[in-house]
């Protein structure tokens, strides 16, 4: 039974973890060639990439979060920061050596288009970095809406999206939005094993890269294609993350792409449910909650910390709050190989544990 809820990295199941242990192969031989071409091309037609760049990264999401800094700005870019991980970014923009213009809303508060709007009715920015699910507080931003916006006030304007924990359990229709820059990591929705990236790069994107300087190598976008056109990295990749991959992209087709998003949702619902009953509020505004991580604000006469050991104790891993959330909230990660069952399962643990206080 699956029981590791927290918000990644993700339980994985047995079939793609040993895909993990085949015999290892040369990153420069024809086999390797042959799986990069199949991963990328089994991705673009997925997921509706087959007009961008997809570039497989040896890195944590984060290192795609600095490329697209270091790649797509050259002096000024605005970020929306509604909890820690986009603060994160904009910490990396301003580390790079970037002009930043901050559009903070208050931890557990969505980024709103008409946020957006004014900021950029009067500023002219190279880039805007939208979080679309923020791990840290359960938030789900308007991506589609916000997108709209960015496009109405200045076409010209880079849009950059963090779908670390969004991917692969939210829809995200990358060219129809507009977005020059989606990057992620496969171990939260997608439950392959950490340790590797992917960056979709629009050719928008690419072009702007051509003439921004100080790019460095490793996450240099001009040498990812590079060697991309030849099905390869200009590093060594992490092959055994690859096969796995590529085996849990035979999975996602075989249960359809719609399904897994539906079923991301019926257990955010689940949870949301549940939560009511009990007495739990969620600390995401309602309309704004994500289907792949539940922050849930601790209840009266409740601390975190003894929720969290008791469950584990069970056999449940679930996570406490972030930052200065950490005594105030906890985390329910709801993604990747989970499913209703499991979900209710571990409600149902949690409702044992909180009458036994």
């Amino acid at each position: 039974m699956n029981k590791f809820f927290i918000p990644g990295p993700t339980k994985v199941d047995d079939e793609v973890l040993k895909e993990m242990i085949r015999p290892m192969i040369g990153h420069r031989s024809p086999e390797y060639a042959m799986l990069h071409e199949k991963v990328i091309g089994q991705l673009k037609k997925l997921f509706g990439w087959e007009n961008y760049h997809v570039f497989l990264v040896t890195a944590s999401a984060t290192g795609i979060m600095e490329a697209a800094i270091r790649n797509c700005v050259d002096k000024y870019v605005m970020h929306t920061i509604c909890g820690a991980f986009s603060e994160k970014w904009a910490e990396i923009s301003e580390l790079n050596g970037k002009r930043v213009l901050r559009l903070e809303v208050e931890w557990g508060k969505a980024i709103k288009p008409y946020m957006v709007k004014a900021i950029l009715d009067t500023e002219r920015v190279e880039a805007v970095t939208i979080t679309y699910c923020e791990t840290s507080t359960g938030v789900l931003n308007p991506l589609k809406e916000l997108c709209r916006v960015i496009r109405e006030c200045d076409p010209e304007i880079l849009i950059l999206v963090d779908a670390v924990s969004a991917m692969g359990g939210v829809p995200i229709e990358v060219e129809k939005w507009g977005i020059d820059v989606m990057l992620f990591g496969v171990q939260k929705a997608f439950a392959v094993p950490p340790g590797l990236a992917i960056g979709i790069v629009s050719e928008r994107a690419l072009e702007k890269a051509r003439s921004v300087e100080g790019k460095g190598y490793y996450l240099n976008f001009e040498v990812f294609e590079k060697y991309s056109k030849k099905n390869n990295t200009p590093t060594t990749p992490a092959i055994p993350q690859i096969f796995a991959l590529s085996k849990q992209l035979d999975r996602i087709e075989t249960e359809g792409v719609a399904e897994r998003y539906n079923r991301h949702s019926r257990m955010q619902k689940l949870i949301e449910k549940w939560s009511l009953e009990q007495g739990f509020e969620f600390f995401s505004e309602r309309k704004f909650r994500s289907p792949t991580i539940s922050t849930i604000e601790i209840r009266k006469g409740l601390k975190v910390n003894d929720l969290v050991n008791s469950m584990k104790q069970r056999g449940f891993i679930l996570s406490k709050g972030y930052g200065f959330l950490k005594e105030k909230t906890f985390r329910i990660g709801h993604m990747g190989e989970h499913c209703e069952e499991t979900v209710e399962n571990l409600l149902k643990n949690l409702v044992e544990v909180i009458n036994n206080k």
